[in-house]
């Protein structure tokens, strides 16, 4: 899809653009695109658009199910970025052998903090930020060891599970660093999480230590530490402060560096094993309970190795930007793959990203501005958010900037689909567009959540840089696809990594089957050696893992999908109720709909959320006695077909819906933000629900297309 003007282009300035980029492209970089074509073909690589073209996978078997592997793996697996460097400990001593003076991990100091009053009367942190602070790589391995070795004095020991519960900075991988080397399985939780779902899982875990920051120790762990029995020691991060008055009898708090200090014997066999468990991810379950994932050394590290292959030229040149949370799989395996290939690892966050995030001051530098990272991963919202601001500003461009600006984009487009490069609109027209993420960037990774095909068109046009779009769960480590960095379609995950195999299974429910035309479709299953060992104390729920007659694992995933004839894979449906939002948040749709139930106003709900969307919007059958009245309260007026659907009344009842989702304590993004009234009932007979009154989603969704399309402002 091309970018429309608002006016008719001038069609002197599209031929005076057209003859410039012409004479720009011949004079300048023919006899550069002449060598460069030698040289692919003598590589036997081909252009861009041929590599595009080519193959990514293929059924192992011929059959249309697959197993489909990656083209560089149809004979076996890769497991492992090097041979004998089978565990997280050695993974990081490998490489402070290799770089030991490179920079390893940054972080940008604090030169002031102020509280800036806002409009509406209230005050807002902002901060100026120095340099970035660098360790080297035997710096941070040192710091490690030595954390470890005072975690241990503290008596934390192998194979007893420690907790970290802290914001993605250089110490929380210093203090998983230190995990893995004393073969500690280290619990992870996110820092969003709120107090019953952090005390379900340090009590499942039943860790006695964790690792945490000041910040989140005051305003998150301190008011559950009664309902925590087990915990005796939280190492707090920060250096600041030293002395920790009025904690319960029992616990003790101590900050990181006077660990580093503390000395004990070394225990004997204490090194991990690959089959040990590294990490317990806590993910969210569809119930609302967090589930943790035992994710052994081996998993991880064939899942960065499958990562790693898709990121061309990957090495000690790179920089890399942190601000997600490492607390989820795509950032931790993300940072891991960058350490096991000498890249620096500079620290940021969602509020200090760009010089115009929240918690910069104006007239101040961002994270990325100072940082320049070549590499980059993000979650859809944050692109979409940079692609909205973006087109704001394109719209207060004058008139020939504009023109200037769509000319551009759309040559670039065309340009790109042939495999071309274009440096004069690079340098003319997006150099200011690509200088928000610091100028540098070369690789793009995207995750989490669905990416839409116009943001994904967006990044690639002005940011000069491709978009990897990726597809993997906690349960796999975070691996399954990732597309070609050379691939510029959309819409699409990628082929599968060479260290995962991809299976379809016929959902019959769904009405998917792999022998559907013109591609095959159904549940997605994921097998390899980065698919994890299961949940942790939660056996009912392990039935979504398997193992074959090989001995491989293989993961449900209770996503649907399909496979083009490439062998890349396309997210077409997801077979549970749990859907999860584009800034990545998860709605469990049952859970949402058993709350709104209670509603004397509705009857029946069915929720939906789409992944390309930020919220979640129903269709709701409601109790005729109770809307009538409403309606007359109100002064609405019509039959009960006309007041279903009347706009007004649609306000009104989201209104009583909210309220009502509110006291039953569901969280802002569960909340429908838009509704559909049905004034006709779902029975069997329609179709709408099952026997047992259960619904059938993909009917309702077909039946309320229009509705759908209309409540997500007509995409």
């Amino acid at each position: 899809m091309e970018m429309k003007l608002k006016e008719d282009l001038n069609p002197v300035l599209l031929l005076l653009f057209q003859v410039t980029v012409w004479l720009y492209s011949v004079l300048a970089f023919l006899p550069s695109y002449l060598f460069s074509s030698v040289s692919e073909s003598d590589a036997g690589l081909g252009s861009e658009q041929e590599r595009a073209q080519r193959l990514k996978a293929r059924s192992v078997t011929g059959r249309p199910a697959g197993p489909y592997r990656a083209m560089g793996a149809t004979k076996r697996l890769v497991s492992s970025l090097h041979p004998g460097v089978d565990t997280l400990d050695k993974v990081f001593e490998d490489a402070s052998r290799r770089f030991p003076d490179r920079d390893c991990l940054g972080t940008r100091e604090v030169v002031m903090e102020e509280d800036e009053r806002q409009s509406n009367g209230k005050f807002f942190k902002k901060v100026i930020l120095g340099q970035y602070r660098w360790l080297s790589y035997a710096e941070t391995h040192r710091a490690a060891a030595c954390f470890g070795v005072g975690l241990a004095a503290l008596g934390q020991r192998a194979h007893n599970n420690i907790a970290i519960f802290c914001e993605t900075r250089a110490e929380w991988v210093i203090a998983a660093q230190a995990c893995f080397m004393q073969n500690f399985p280290l619990v992870t939780l996110y820092s969003t999480l709120g107090g019953p779902a952090i005390t379900h899982g340090l009590n499942e875990t039943e860790v006695s230590h964790i690792i945490t920051s000041r910040e989140l120790l005051e305003t998150r762990l301190k008011f559950i530490l009664l309902e925590v029995p087990r915990l005796q020691h939280i190492i707090v991060v920060d250096d600041t402060p030293t002395e920790w008055p009025g904690y319960p009898r029992g616990i003790s708090v101590h900050n990181m560096a006077t660990v580093q200090g503390l000395r004990t014997k070394p225990e004997n066999g204490k090194r991990p094993m690959p089959s040990d468990i590294a990490v317990i991810m806590y993910t969210s379950g569809s119930t609302g309970i967090p589930k943790g994932v035992m994710i052994s050394h081996s998993n991880i590290i064939a899942g960065i190795t499958g990562m790693a292959e898709r990121i061309p030229n990957l090495g000690e040149n790179d920089t890399y930007i942190g601000y997600l949370p490492l607390a989820h799989v795509l950032e931790l395996s993300a940072e891991l793959v960058c350490v096991a290939h000498g890249c620096r690892i500079g620290y940021s966050s969602p509020q200090t990203l760009a010089d115009q995030s929240t918690k910069i001051k104006k007239g101040s530098k961002g994270d990325t501005s100072v940082l320049q990272p070549t590499l980059m991963a993000a979650v859809p919202e944050i692109m979409d958010r940079i692609y909205k601001n973006v087109m704001t500003k394109v719209e207060e461009m004058s008139s020939a900037q504009r023109t200037l600006f769509t000319l551009a984009y759309n040559y670039k487009l065309e340009q790109l689909s042939q495999g071309r490069s274009t440096p004069l609109c690079d340098n003319l027209v997006f150099k200011k567009v690509r200088s928000l993420l610091g100028g540098k960037t070369r690789v793009l990774l995207s995750g989490g959540a669905p990416l839409s095909a116009a943001t994904q068109r967006f990044i690639n046009v002005c940011f000069c840089c491709p978009v990897g779009q990726g597809y993997g769960l906690t349960e796999t480590c975070g691996a399954g696809t990732i597309s070609e960095m050379w691939d510029y379609s959309t819409g699409r995950v990628g082929g599968p990594l060479i260290c995962s195999e991809i299976k379809l299974k016929d959902w019959v429910e769904g009405g998917y089957h792999i022998t559907d035309t013109p591609t095959p479709r159904g549940e997605i299953l994921i097998g390899g050696p980065n698919v994890t060992m299961g949940y942790y104390k939660n056996e009912a729920k392990n039935q979504d893992f398997f193992v074959d007659e090989t001995g491989q694992r293989w993961f449900c995933t209770g996503d649907i999908g399909e496979v083009h004839p490439d062998g890349c894979l396309k997210i077409i449906d997801r077979k549970k109720d749990l859907v999860k939002l584009q800034a990545g948040e998860y709605v469990s749709l049952g859970k949402v709909e058993a709350m709104l139930k209670n509603c004397p106003l509705i009857d029946n709900i069915c929720a939906y959320a789409n992944s390309d969307e930020m919220y979640v919007i129903g269709f709701v059958v409601p109790n005729q006695k109770n809307l009538l009245l409403l309606a007359e309260q109100y002064l609405i007026r019509g039959s009960w077909e006309e007041l279903c659907d009347n706009a007004a009344m649609e306000e009104v009842v989201l209104q009583v819906i909210t309220e009502a989702a509110l006291s039953a304590q569901l969280e802002r993004f569960e909340i429908p933000r838009k509704i559909r009234l049905s004034p006709d009932p779902w029975t069997p007979e329609t179709g709408l629900v099952t026997e047992a009154f259960k619904l059938k989603r993909q009917q309702l969704k077909s039946k309320y297309q229009d509705d759908i399309e209309r409540m997500y402002g007509g995409k």
